[in-house]
């Protein structure tokens, strides 16, 4: 059937008209951005820095809720059950996956009941060696790994946290034994590496930092492609031949599931813009992190890729949570 000539034109010039009255129409109230952990840590800090740019564009206030506890989950639950109208939204981590790979009983499917927006930032971790350990490269460590099967004790914030599930991934990847350590938290398991109760450990980059330039650790590699900027001297495990240890923490925007696809767009589109201005990036930068700009498409397939892999890191080593 062949459309008169003049509906067709006045039905395309009604189409950005509906598109504009949609987009002016949100957000029309206050935006939510859940924090599922306490304030101050890198998470709320990216989510009150994001906030504060995007109300420069939306003109309505952005809210900051920090929902602890229950390792990330009640904070992460509450977004899940939340309307699919752009009014609240998750300040992820790559926790979100990896809790996936531990805990069977999660009260949410960390994909299917989310829609991905934007991963916004990372950084690499590092693993550390106390300094009475006699080993000053990653292939002097595999080798006394080797030669003394569990004899290198391994420190962790906890079972099945990122710095437990990281080290198992690298003994799976090169074939050696570790002792694991569990301790109640990220600044225990710090402290427990530093007096060289516990010898080794992947620590987040930023927390690496200090303790390697005054010497009191040993940085052996980078979980990351590229040379960390405040490590330069520390090879990645790319760079010396172990691709599999591609690893970062990372924070991201996550939305209830069934969000349109229109709304989705937008909010990517305004976050994008966001991590363009300066401000936003030396607040980034500032915080031990660097900018990413990960759309919907890829951020989804990242996640399912990530929870694919530590499903079978968890699955091989027999973690159970506790």
């Amino acid at each position: 059937m062949r459309i008169p000539r003049r509906r067709a034109l006045a039905a395309l010039l009604a189409l950005p008209v509906a598109a504009r009255a949609q987009g002016s129409a949100w957000p029309d109230r206050p935006v939510r951005i859940i924090v599922p952990a306490a304030p101050g840590g890198p998470a709320d800090l990216l989510a009150r820095a994001l906030g504060e740019r995007l109300y420069e564009t939306w003109r309505q206030p952005v809210v900051i809720e920090n929902r602890a506890g229950a390792g990330n989950t009640i904070g992460t639950a509450l977004v899940a059950r939340a309307a699919p109208d752009g009014y609240t939204l998750l300040m992820a981590t790559s926790g979100h996956v990896m809790n996936a790979s531990v805990l069977p009983r999660l009260p949410f499917d960390a994909l299917r009941d989310f829609t991905p927006i934007i991963n916004l930032a990372f950084h690499p971790t590092v693993l550390t060696v106390h300094p009475s350990v006699p080993v000053r490269s990653l292939a002097e460590f595999i080798a006394m790994a080797k030669a003394q099967p569990g004899a290198l004790t391994m420190v962790s914030s906890g079972v099945g946290t990122g710095s437990h599930l990281i080290a198992e991934l690298f003994a799976q990847s090169v074939g050696i034994e570790l002792t694991h350590v569990p301790f109640g938290g990220a600044a225990p398991a710090q402290a427990a590496i530093l007096s060289g109760q516990v010898l080794a450990g992947f620590l987040n980059a930023t927390v690496a930092v200090p303790p390697i330039r005054a010497g009191a650790l040993h940085g052996l590699a980078v979980t990351d492609a590229n040379r960390w900027r405040d490590l330069p001297e520390v090879p990645t495990m790319v760079e010396l031949g172990h691709p599999d240890m591609l690893v970062a923490g990372w924070y991201g925007i996550l939305a209830p599931a069934e969000l349109p696809q229109a709304l989705r767009d937008r909010l990517h589109a305004d976050m994008a813009a966001a991590l363009r201005q300066p401000p936003l990036l030396a607040r980034i930068r500032a915080a031990g992190l660097d900018p990413l700009d990960v759309g919907p498409e890829a951020f989804a397939a990242q996640l399912a890729t990530e929870l694919a892999k530590w499903s079978r890191v968890v699955r091989e080593a027999g973690i159970k949570a506790d």
